[in-house]
């Protein structure tokens, strides 16, 4: 998800988004602890999205 995309969302929005992303990072952890990931890459991308929506989500609190 692009810096771009998470901007375009509402704080409602963001927060959602967030909750499915951390979902996803814990599903992937697991699947990595079982050896079944196909793409370990996968949890590095995960990763960078929630600090994505944190990060705008911050932006937001700070009124930028």
């Amino acid at each position: 998800m692009k810096a771009s995309e998470v901007r375009a969302l509402s704080a409602e929005e963001l927060r959602g988004k967030l909750e499915e992303l951390k979902k996803d990072l814990f599903m992937l952890r697991m699947q990595h602890a079982m050896n079944q990931l196909d793409n370990p890459m996968k949890i590095h991308e995960v990763k960078r999205s929630i600090a994505r929506v944190k990060t705008v989500i911050r932006e937001q609190e700070l009124g930028r």
